[in-house]
């Protein structure tokens, strides 16, 4: 569905609240684009370019209306290891490949399929991710070098403040500070966002006070746009980069539409299409892929600011791309005096709303089961990678279900010279030992009736458990009755 901004009374009722909501989101988005460039181990510059692309390509085309796209904090962990690895144009490859997978995820209509994702895995993911940020941009906040991945991060804890800047850690503190009680601010905090404010106020108190901090390097966007080359390209068909490609495919695709969810249930306007919305997001990944730039998604940080700020339709996020263009072609100089430790705390708490301590105690109090698979993922990614660490919480919640659906009740009556053993709900491979255990405490003595009538599943494990265990009885000559299944 392309741009429809209908009749003229309709399009000036629109006009207005969607120019006002793109100055909003532009506002958000400059200083999360570059911050999270920053923490990716790649120019400040890629991340705008990634933003202009997720204004300028994917919000013009159909999928969500009010949902904005652009470089998203829960992909830096994986980028900054593909950088390290394969090195600027090797990322470019592996987006472009990504992006060419995501619409033919669209075009397959498989959408939907990523809402039968346990809600544990995702928020765990969530959580891991935002746990690895935090670990890698706490050095970040205080001028220091990471040691390495996530977990050489913790152990380095310790030393944590062994060299570190004061006063990058003075700025950081003022940051989370003010995007902390920046809302509290009558009507002004209404029209400036906390990150701007946050960044603003760095910015004034590192140049007033002349402060020794690293700061930002940010030049033109035609000096870093790298297109990949022909041996990266070739490492998407022989094989080298595929895994890359299938991870920030699968993971970019679950949070945009993880995203488009929670942003539908912010506003009554039309719903989102999935799988148009998977193709518009492939659709901007390929040309940032091509550009050489970072990955996107849908960043629910920067949809709900434009929901919150009255947007009516697309026209915002298009015109939010519109004005970052501008700006780094016409001062991209005003970028070199913000401080790095000033981004590294926008991403400190970035990191901690994905990690969201609240949520994790409330889904402990509601559902033990389901706080058990959060915590494995996120535990898995931080200790190991985020595919394997999804893969880890995938399986554990493949477990709870299964230990969940496998509630077998076990009824043993006696009468009339046989004893009846009655079996109930669910008899899965995971109540095997169970059902064994009820099979040996049957008297070892006369007739016994084996009722499996209430059972709903039935797997093949315990048929041959049960099965096993007639034929010992039966070759001792005892009689023995077996009621299947109504099911069967």
């Amino acid at each position: 569905m392309p741009i429809t901004l209908p009749r003229k009374e309709k399009l000036s009722q629109s006009l207005r609240p969607d120019l006002t909501a793109s100055v909003v989101v532009f506002l958000v988005a400059l200083p999360l684009c570059v911050g999270v460039a920053v923490a990716s181990g790649v120019p400040a510059e890629l991340g705008i370019v990634t933003g202009i692309v997720g204004g300028l390509v994917t919000g013009l085309l159909p999928g969500s209306s009010l949902q904005v796209s652009g470089p998203a904090a829960g992909l830096t962990v994986i980028t900054l290891d593909l950088v390290q690895r394969h090195g600027l144009a090797g990322l470019g490859a592996v987006v472009l490949g990504a992006g060419l997978l995501q619409i033919l995820f669209g075009v397959l209509r498989v959408g939907r399929w990523f809402q039968a994702i346990s809600s544990g895995v995702v928020q765990g993911m969530l959580a891991g991710i935002g746990a690895v940020l935090i670990l890698g941009q706490l050095y970040a906040a205080l001028d220091r070098s990471a040691p390495g991945g996530a977990l050489a991060n913790l152990t380095g804890l310790p030393s944590l403040f062994s060299g570190a800047s004061a006063a990058a850690g003075g700025i950081a503190l003022l940051t989370v500070l003010v995007i902390a009680l920046w809302p509290r601010v009558p009507v002004v905090s209404k029209f400036v966002p906390a990150p701007l404010a946050a960044v603003l106020a760095a910015v004034l108190v590192t140049v007033m006070l002349g402060l020794p901090a690293a700061r930002l390097e940010v030049g033109s966007l035609a000096d870093v746009i790298q297109p990949p080359g022909s041996a990266q390209l070739t490492g998407l068909v022989d094989g080298t980069l595929i895994g890359s490609v299938l991870v920030f495919a699968l993971i970019a695709s679950a949070e945009s539409l993880f995203s488009a969810a929670a942003v539908d249930r912010m506003h009554t306007g039309p719903r989102t299409k999935y799988d148009s919305e998977l193709i518009a997001q492939g659709v901007g990944n390929t040309v940032c892929g091509a550009l050489g730039a970072l990955p996107m998604t849908a960043v629910i940080v920067r949809s709900s600011a434009n929901v919150q700020a009255g947007a009516r339709t697309r026209l915002s996020r298009v015109l939010h791309g519109v004005w970052l263009l501008v700006f780094v072609v016409a001062v991209p100089q005003v970028l070199n005096v913000v401080p790095v430790a000033a981004l590294a705390a926008l991403l400190l708490h970035a990191g901690w709303k994905l990690v969201s301590p609240a949520k994790v105690a409330q889904v402990w109090r509601t559902h033990r089961g389901e706080a058990v698979v959060l915590l494995v993922t996120a535990a898995a990614i931080v200790a190991t990678t985020l595919f394997e660490g999804v893969l880890i919480g995938v399986v554990a919640a493949l477990v709870k279900t299964a230990w969940e659906l496998s509630h077998l009740q076990v009824l043993v009556t006696t009468g009339d010279g046989a004893t009846r053993l009655r079996l109930a709900g669910h008899a899965t491979f995971l109540r095997v030992p169970r059902l064994n255990r009820a099979l040996e405490d049957l008297p070892p003595h006369g007739e016994a009736v084996i009722d499996c009538g209430a059972l709903g599943h039935y797997d093949h494990a315990c048929q041959e458990a049960v099965r096993e265990w007639i034929q010992r009885q039966r070759a001792h000559g005892r009689t023995i009755t077996v009621i299947p299944p109504a099911t069967s």
